[in-house]
């Protein structure tokens, strides 16, 4: 029997993977849950489950988590606090989705029989932010990018590092994208009209997220391990927000978006998502995929219940579009205006947003109206980011020569001069285009798209660095003109030890 620690269990994603393993005698799972009267609530019809240990505490408290890593096989890390609760409190977040990560390293590590001990860390998409089109599709191994002001990624980004180059002999990272559930349209937040109306995301179910984290507790080849993956659904997964809009209105009968949603109110930038090139490669050790997009339609029927009849009705009689547009239009208008709310930001002139999220207020009152607003169609156009250096060669071909040519390509340097070749793990000495030193290894930087520490660390200052790295103005000049103003935005200098 397989001893499992199960991060985040009363998750979305946590804990649909605590009901897939219920479901099989193989394993002993282990869980620590916070000792919260929600928390309690959520995970207390399972602990009758005989093969269910539940503790309570705190990630972020080492000697309780060194309490469940004793004695387990695997690791499952979901836990994590999330958009848009990350994004008003970063120091809470840095504090739990990257000092529970190296609380868990550190664990393991205190383990006698550590080198057995698998780690499966949960990233996400988020890391890679902004993606719109024409840049839409991406892989593992793109510039790591996470959007202004998104916490939740700088948390991602900063935790994923410490995995990578952690040590450990069985590690991996799954970036996790949009999961479809009851939670997702349950979201009643700003964050909603931060998602552009041409922004993609390749979704992934949680029932099919559960089976995921079930079936990478079997057996699996040593090639898996050591390795970023991106999670997705597939082609059935995939959805634009215009798109996904569209379909939920259609679904309770109004046609015509304009009565109850105004384009303006959405962002034109700056938020996270992509079809992924490579989710495929995940499914194909994993085999987790079985539904699609329409479990979204699915819950949204069983959501509005009675109602949905009651609503088409309505939209049937004369001007009954407007009626109930009116009524959705006066919901959205509440949240549009708190404080992480895009009226609230151009109400206000807060141009630290106003700038990241629409460039410009004259640029914003340009947004025709939804009706008008003509939705990106050439979905299916790949545009391939280089990676700067040969990827067709087997990895116990990378060279020192490689290394070089990536890091001249991100506008830096390998001041390293030797290195062994096909060696991914050990860290080398690098400097970036400002002249900041580094130690990272090979597959941090070449698979992971990470680079400079210390530019990470200090700001969001992307368009300097496009100027100076041709790997990162891949992602950023497709989306930005190369004339906008040079702006630095500070992040907030989170307690973290790099």
């Amino acid at each position: 029997m397989k001893r499992v620690f199960l991060t985040g269990a009363t998750g979305t994603m946590g804990l649909a993977a605590l009901k897939e393993l219920l479901k099989a005698a193989s394993f002993e799972i282990i869980t620590l849950v916070m000792d919260t009267k929600r928390d309690r609530k959520i995970i207390e019809p399972y602990l009758q489950e005989k093969n269910l240990k539940v503790y309570y505490g705190d990630l972020t408290n080492y000697a309780d988590v060194l309490k469940c890593v004793a004695g387990v096989d695997i690791v499952l890390h979901c836990a994590a606090l999330v958009s848009p609760l990350a994004d008003r409190y970063p120091e809470a977040a840095m504090k739990i989705n990257y000092g529970s990560t190296v609380n868990i390293i550190k664990a393991i590590k205190a383990q006698s029989d550590w080198e057995k001990i698998k780690l499966v860390y949960i990233g996400t998409v988020a890391q890679t932010g902004d993606r719109m089109p024409p840049i839409h599709w991406g892989r593992v191994g793109d510039p790591i990018k996470p959007s202004i002001h998104d916490y939740y990624a700088v948390s991602k980004v900063a935790a994923e590092r410490a995995v990578i180059e952690s040590g450990l002999k069985y590690w991996v990272s799954l970036r996790q994208t949009g999961i479809i559930s009851k939670k997702m349209i349950e979201i009643n937040d700003p964050i909603i009209f931060h998602n552009c109306l041409d922004n993609v995301l390749e979704y992934i179910t949680d029932k099919d997220s559960g089976v995921l984290l079930r079936n990478i507790c079997g057996d699996l080849p040593e090639d898996f391990w050591c390795h970023i993956y991106n999670i997705g659904g597939g082609q059935d997964c995939r959805l634009s927000s215009y798109e996904m809009f569209k379909n939920l209105f259609e679904l309770m009968g109004i046609k015509n978006l304009e009565n109850v949603l105004d384009s303006k109110w959405f962002a034109l930038r700056n938020f996270h998502g992509q079809y992924f090139l490579d989710s495929d490669k995940l499914n194909d050790y994993l085999n987790f995929r079985s539904l699609g997009k329409e479990y979204l339609y699915e819950l949204y029927r069983k959501k509005l219940g009675w109602l949905l009849p009651v609503i088409r009705t309505i939209n049937k009689i004369p001007a009954g579009e407007k009626i109930s547009g009116r009524i959705f239009k006066n919901r959205f208008k509440k949240i549009l205006y708190k404080e992480r709310g895009t009226l609230n930001w151009l109400l206000n002139g807060k141009e630290e947003f106003i700038e990241p999220y629409f460039i410009s207020k004259e640029k914003w009152a340009e947004i025709p109206s939804i009706n008008e607003f003509k939705p990106f169609t050439d979905w299916d156009k790949v545009i391939w980011i280089d990676h700067g250096y040969d990827e067709n060669k087997e990895e116990s071909e990378l060279s020192i020569e490689d290394l070089e040519a990536a890091a001249e390509f991100r506008g830096g340097q390998l001041l390293s001069k030797r290195m062994e070749k096909g060696d991914w793990h050990t860290k080398l000495e690098w400097q970036c285009a400002f002249g900041h030193k580094f130690r990272a290894s090979p597959r941090l930087i070449l698979e992971g798209g990470h680079w400079c520490t210390v530019c990470e660390g200090k700001s969001w200052n992307y368009h300097e660095i496009a100027k100076r790295s041709p790997f990162f103005a891949q992602v950023w000049y497709p989306l930005h003109d190369r004339n906008e103003p040079s702006r630095e935005y500070p992040k907030l200098q989170l307690s973290l030890n790099r």
